[in-house]
């Protein structure tokens, strides 16, 4: 069913900081993910299978990589005449004198008159940097359900992590009552998931206003949302059950792609009923050498195995030399483990090579290790 009075706004200008030299040059909804996709696909993929034609992603820092892979809207199925996606860079000046997005409702105030151009009745507003699937048609039927001015999607996290996140305190109803920023003693563990259906002609009001106050943080979470709480606006929480990673450090995107080995994996990426789309890129299938041993692991096309591998997730063109072996690693596209190396607990950058019997991470560090440089080995 098509969603012709819901638009959708991708935010996907994050820097990604904390991912480390993985965004050095690309922004952080371009990196890998498991095996041949990348983190913008699953937002992207979520839009077309819930039936929305009109999707703008606005990009920001390193966007270039990220705008030309956007801009191929047939891979999403969002390339037909009434469809499309679209790249929207900031156009406001910074003090650096640098186009800019201020915050995220900037993001939006700066796209008004795009938005405009379709008229929608709601606005559905995403972040570009999350590994989920989500039917949003059923969030905008909760929305009109409960005759809401905002609905925001939350999911359930352990209390003990609650402080983490923005957190959405609802009564029985489901109606939100507070909204608390990283709380430091939750009142409840309904975490905002920084997915929102707003009433476009309301928010369209108070981003005009929003956007004439100096002191504002022009941010959802920080100004929109409090100040209409703060309005007796009426905000639904949309309780999502099912997978949602935040892949925000290191560790969370190992944690994310070693979730696809557990065969009880909600994600599921092989489900035909709700395709994740990405690029087509030409490779050949996998190569298991006659002496390599494979215990627990996801692989993909075009990797080349001679050595050992074992419950890890190997990218498209990976390479595992003979006598080599990669225990609960990941290694990124054309990533190669040369012959002797040992690969333990770690991430591999793409096309990083790990030279001759050299020895990356260890099974009893606390933190996954980044491998963003060649790593030499014996001459």
């Amino acid at each position: 069913m098509k969603q012709n009075n819901m638009l959708a706004m991708i935010l996907a200008g994050g820097r990604g900081s904390r991912l480390h030299e993985l965004t050095k040059k690309v922004a952080k909804p371009a990196v890998s993910y498991g095996g041949k996709y990348r983190i913008i696909d699953f937002p992207l993929s979520n839009c077309a299978n819930s039936g929305i034609d009109i999707v703008g992603v606005l990009t920001q820092y390193e966007s270039i990589l990220l705008n030309s892979y956007v801009a191929a809207g047939r891979r999403w199925g969002l390339d037909a005449k009434d469809s499309g996606v679209f790249v929207l860079p900031p156009r406001e000046k910074s003090d650096a004198n640098l186009d800019v997005y201020r915050g995220t409702a900037d993001a939006i105030s700066q796209n008004i008159d795009f938005i405009d151009t379709y008229s929608p009745e709601y606005l559905l507003i995403l972040s570009g940097d999350h590994i989920y699937k989500m039917n949003y048609a059923k969030m905008l039927a909760y929305h009109r359900e409960c005759n809401a001015d905002a609905t925001i999607a939350v999911i359930e996290v352990p209390m003990k992590e609650a402080s983490r996140f923005g957190i959405m305190n609802a009564n029985e109803d489901g109606r939100i009552v507070e909204f608390e920023e990283k709380p430091e003693h939750p009142k409840s563990n309904l975490a905002s998931m920084g997915i929102y259906i707003f009433n476009w002609k309301l928010l369209r009001k108070m981003l005009l206003t929003d956007m004439k106050n100096e002191e504002s943080n022009h941010d959802f979470g920080k100004d929109i949302i409090p100040t209409m709480l703060n309005d007796g606006k009426s905000l639904y929480a949309y309780k999502f059950k099912g997978y949602w990673k935040d892949v925000g450090t290191i560790d969370s995107l190992w944690e994310a792609n070693m979730d696809l080995l557990d065969k009880n994996n909600e994600l599921d990426l092989n489900d035909k009923t709700w395709k994740i789309y990405t690029e087509d890129v030409t490779a050949l299938p996998h190569y298991v050498g006659a002496d390599a041993v494979i215990d627990r692991a996801f692989i993909t096309q075009g990797c080349v195995i001679d050595g050992e591998v074992k419950n890890s997730v190997l990218f498209t063109g990976a390479k595992v030399a003979p006598g080599a072996k990669v225990i609960d690693s990941v290694l990124m596209p054309g990533a190669e483990v040369a012959e002797g190396a040992v690969v333990t607990r770690a991430l591999v950058a793409d096309g990083i090579k790990i030279g001759k019997n050299a020895v990356v991470g260890s099974a009893d560090s606390k933190n996954i290790e980044l491998v963003a440089k060649r790593v030499k080995g014996d001459e």
